[in-house]
């Protein structure tokens, strides 16, 4: 669930909360607005903490997760946030045209998979690849690539290790696209799955469509 709903969500049940347990303080029990307006406060932070644990656990459920899996999860995640800031960083500094559209290529891709994983997180074990080589891998290599690039003179030695670091970084590019057709391949699945279904579908309607059309012929004759 975004997470700007599922705030407007427990927002909504706490403050009807909130506003229920001090009217009830006030009117049914007789209490100072003081002492009913901090009960109010208590009920109404219970009520939302309780709608957040409520929706914390459908999002596992469905997810098909424990809290124990979804919290290594999430600290992968996190981890790998800070990483893709600086690979976004190092492929957008970078000063070669020809490569430009490469480069913005594959940071569409990294950040697509975080999207992916940081909204259903049990794709995470399907991009297990990715958060433990590829994006250490990619990391290092553009940053040490700006790094040699940025140098003013450039030997023989440094222009082959530069050919020789960019042709890594395709390489490396190729297999993070596999990363996401990885993370996304039971979607694939699914796709495939539901042709198939329509395809039978509209050959079970056609079918009949000539077969109720063959007895009307028939029944005109």
């Amino acid at each position: 669930m975004n997470g700007l709903l599922a705030f407007f969500i427990r927002m909504f049940v706490a403050i009807p909360s909130s506003i229920g347990v001090w009217l009830a303080s006030i009117v049914g029990y007789d209490q100072t607005y003081l002492m009913s307006s901090g009960i109010a406060i208590a009920g109404g932070a219970a009520a939302y903490s309780a709608t957040s644990l409520l929706q914390k656990q459908r999002f596992l459920s469905k997810q098909q997760l424990t809290r124990r899996e979804y919290k290594y999860i999430r600290k992968n995640l996190d981890e790998a946030k800070p990483k893709i800031f600086r690979l976004q960083k190092a492929l957008l500094s970078v000063r070669e045209l020809q490569t430009f559209r490469q480069r913005v290529e594959l940071v569409r891709i990294v950040r697509k998979i975080q999207s992916l994983t940081r909204k259903e997180p049990r794709r995470f074990y399907e991009a297990e690849s990715f958060y433990f080589s590829h994006l250490d891998s990619a990391v290092e290599l553009t940053e040490k690539y700006v790094f040699l690039s940025s140098q003013p003179k450039k030997s023989k030695e440094l222009t082959e290790a530069l050919v020789k670091t960019k042709r890594t970084l395709d390489e490396l590019k190729e297999s993070i696209e596999k990363d996401l057709y990885q993370v996304i391949s039971n979607d694939i699945e699914d796709l495939h799955y539901e042709i198939d279904v329509a395809k039978h579908s509209i050959k079970s309607i056609k079918d009949s469509q000539f077969t109720k059309k063959a007895g009307d012929i028939h029944e005109r004759k």
